[in-house]
């Protein structure tokens, strides 16, 4: 259904669905995160319970959980810049390259800005154990104007599959299965949240730069959910649920396991509407398409 035109054109209603970030606490910034690089261009507020995370031209800037995760549901809630942003990339991702930097994990939703009267693209990707030489990238267009409001961006990895949800609506769902288990993410990842200029390849493979006199390009982050088992300094791996006694893995449940039918109709309506590229239908990238794509 259409709910509005402007003049980027029909934005649509989504179906109805479970809305899995009512099942954890909300924390602030400062609370989760540490300043990754940029510092100068991060600026906290509401005594921490958000943050602008500023691209301009002397620097980009991103913050870096405190903690690193094994599994886990997180989730931010993001408001893009406006106006002219091709060439700007914001990133809420999983990795741990710090650690790994041969061997590293990582899973991705990459925000690329446009240029005029163009909407913003989501990307989504995924590499395990250092299958960089393999994109996987999947491309949306989001049934919303991003830059208008905060919208939740949610990565959900546990051992049965990795789900890229927006608004709740999953968009993509990887399962953990034999055909993708040799790159599967499988080591624990920090959680970056990051606005750099992708001037290279962001906006039609870098046909449209960054243009500074735009800047600064301001992305303000709140709404931070960060529920999995947490790698403790002595290596050993801690689950616990903030937001319950519990202290079990809190994304191993029957709820996290599998998508519902509710949510598999909105990730039909995601892909059906939104995705104009998948690495899956990518002939003339793979001569032979990665296992996982022809896997039954």
């Amino acid at each position: 259904m259409i709910v509005v035109v402007s003049c980027r054109g029909p934005l649509y209603k989504p179906p109805e669905v479970e809305k899995l970030t009512d099942h954890f606490s909300r924390l602030s910034v400062n609370q989760s995160y540490n300043v990754f690089y940029g510092g100068s261009n991060i600026h906290m507020s509401n005594n921490g319970s958000s943050a602008e995370i500023i691209l301009d031209k002397s620097s980009g800037s991103g913050l870096i959980s405190k903690d690193k995760y094994y599994y886990g549901f997180f989730n931010a809630a993001l408001k893009l810049p406006a106006h002219f942003t091709s060439g700007v990339v914001v990133a809420f991702y999983l990795s741990n390259s710090d650690v790994f930097p041969h061997n590293h994990d990582e899973i991705d939703f990459e925000l690329l800005g446009h240029e005029k009267r163009r909407d913003w693209v989501l990307q989504t990707n995924l590499y395990g154990n250092g299958s960089v030489h393999t994109g996987r990238e999947e491309k949306f267009y989001l049934w919303f104007d991003p830059t208008l409001d905060f919208h939740d961006y949610t990565i959900l990895w546990n051992n049965h599959h990795i789900v890229f949800l927006v608004d709740n609506v999953p968009i993509r769902e990887v399962v953990h299965n034999t055909a993708i288990s040799s790159v599967y993410p499988s080591k624990p990842m920090s959680i970056i949240v990051t606005t750099w200029d992708g001037s290279e390849w962001a906006t039609h493979g870098g046909k449209y730069p960054v243009n500074y006199n735009y800047a600064p390009f301001v992305t303000t982050m709140k709404g931070i959910e960060l529920e999995g088992c947490i790698k403790q300094q002595n290596s050993s791996i801690s689950c616990s649920r903030r937001s319950t006694s519990s202290s079990l893995d809190p994304v191993d449940g029957e709820g996290f396991m599998k998508l519902s039918q509710q949510q598999m109709t909105g990730l039909d309506w995601a892909r059906r509407k939104h995705m104009f590229y998948s690495y899956c239908q990518d002939v003339k990238r793979y001569k032979v398409l990665p296992p996982e794509c022809t896997a039954s």
